[in-house]
């Protein structure tokens, strides 16, 4: 099942993952520095350091967010760039995010307050927390939950403006799915190899820089091969939207990561190089964090049995208690089989889930796709049937199944899916980092940092 990326605001603040955090919650960061004291309060902190458009960024909103940001660096055991550098760096990211939020308004997109509740109660059950004990781990990393909930909701917001504007319009076409699985057949030893690469990525904005951003991009690739925290050199210059989680793209075959990455890494594979390569508008410095066979157990083959289905997603929240939630679904269940609605529909209306855009659409699953209660009360169902409320640790969900099929393909049909997957994810991640962009060049920036200073 989906889960919302908002988990990843409170992981920014929380620590990367519950056991993460609980091992290193006490410890000081690195050089000794704690992040409070790395950005002292001032008395001007109404100052403007940046308007955009219409709109102003103050030295408060700066400060709390190099606050946040520091308490997240520290967690993942990142070494703090320059105070001076994390500042820039940070605004920047909050100039990208004031464009974002300012086209989302112009576009009609609005999140309400139940929405906003909902996804708060998902991130605390997700981490084994209630709503007041999120709250109270919050407070003591020094962020207001007002604040915190704000940031929840421009997530949301960026995920719905994101899915209308950059995910409904990526396609992967059949014959690009035929190429890359014939690509991966024509592997020898190495059609398995996975390799971790983390990146910087530094943006050309006119002709005129391009020289100047490439010395950059070989000064800061001089330092990492002199031993320098790569994390650390992230944080510090990257522009990447993964700049503040340490630039790391995780385990990928070469055929999932940029194509400029590999051509500049393919004639010296050894874990540790730091390689400096250009793509259309912008230079990277890549680092070879690592190796490795990523082969897994392949499906079994013969028939599989498949279910293609729909949901509608709930949460229980202060706003919207157990008893609330299960009466609005018999209510939606009752619209539905009455003929007065369609599934579909209600889950755009109603559902809390990723999915609801596509009308609660999940798709072709099979045994193990879902978790067990899930699974359970779908394989009762009828084509056509709505079930009752069905609790699983996400929520409470409605489901319909549309068709059953029996896929007598096996592994090939699998293999098409996870192909698709692969093409889209690479097409989504350089689709997003385009649309991020042009926005941020669109607006109208004015930059009052030093004069903050």
């Amino acid at each position: 099942m989906n889960k919302f990326k908002t988990l990843a605001l409170v992981l920014a603040t929380l620590g990367a993952a519950a056991a993460q955090a609980a091992s290193v919650m006490d410890q000081p960061p690195a050089g000794g520095v704690e992040p409070a004291a790395a950005a002292p309060l001032q008395a001007d902190l109404d100052r403007i350091v940046a308007v955009v458009n219409n709109e102003v960024i103050t030295e408060t909103e700066l400060q709390q967010r190099v606050h946040t940001v520091a308490i997240n660096l520290r967690r993942a055991q990142i070494e703090l760039p320059p105070m001076e550098q994390l500042r820039q760096q940070v605004l920047e990211r909050l100039i990208t995010e004031r464009a974002i939020m300012q086209h989302a308004r112009q576009t009609g997109i609005r999140i309400d307050d139940q929405m906003v509740n909902a996804s708060i109660e998902q991130i605390a059950r997700q981490n084994n927390l209630t709503v007041e004990e999120l709250r109270s781990r919050l407070a003591a990393d020094g962020v207001a939950f007002n604040s915190f909930r704000e940031e929840i909701r421009d997530e949301i917001t960026t995920q719905r403006l994101r899915e209308r504007e950059v995910d409904e319009k990526i396609v992967v076409l059949d014959s690009e799915i035929d190429a890359y699985l014939a690509e991966q057949a024509g592997f020898t030893g190495d059609e398995t190899t996975e390799y971790h690469v983390a990146h910087i990525l530094l943006p050309i904005n006119t002709p005129d820089e391009d020289d100047a951003v490439r010395k950059t991009a070989e000064d800061i690739a001089q330092r990492a091969r002199n031993g320098e925290e790569f994390s650390s050199l992230v944080a510090a210059f990257s522009r990447a939207d993964d700049a503040l989680s340490g630039g790391d793209l995780g385990w990928r075959t070469k055929l999932d990561m940029p194509e400029v990455f590999w051509k500049a890494m393919e004639n010296d594979l050894k874990a540790g190089n730091v390689y400096v390569t250009r793509s259309q508008r912008a230079w990277h410095v890549v680092k070879l964090e690592g190796e490795r066979n990523g082969a897994t157990a392949k499906l079994a083959g013969g028939p599989v049995e498949q279910t293609h289905a729909r949901h509608i997603l709930m949460f229980v929240s202060d706003i919207t208690p157990e008893a609330d939630v299960l009466r609005r679904l018999s209510e939606i269940k009752a619209r539905i089989e009455a003929g007065e609605a369609d599934f579909a529909t209600m889950a755009r209306l109603n559902s809390v889930d990723a999915t609801a855009t596509r009308g609660g659409d999940l798709g072709w699953l099979q045994d193990g796709d879902t978790v067990p209660e899930f699974e359970a009360a779908m394989k009762k169902l009828k084509k056509g049937e709505v079930s009752e409320p069905i609790k699983t640790n996400y929520g409470y969900h409605l489901i319909q199944v549309v068709d059953r099929r029996t896929d007598t393909e096996g592994n090939p049909q699998r293999m098409r899916i996870a192909a698709r997957q692969a093409l889209r994810q690479k097409k989504l991640a350089e689709a997003t980092a385009t649309w991020q962009r042009e926005l941020r060049d669109e607006a109208y920036v004015d930059v009052r940092l030093n004069d903050a200073e």
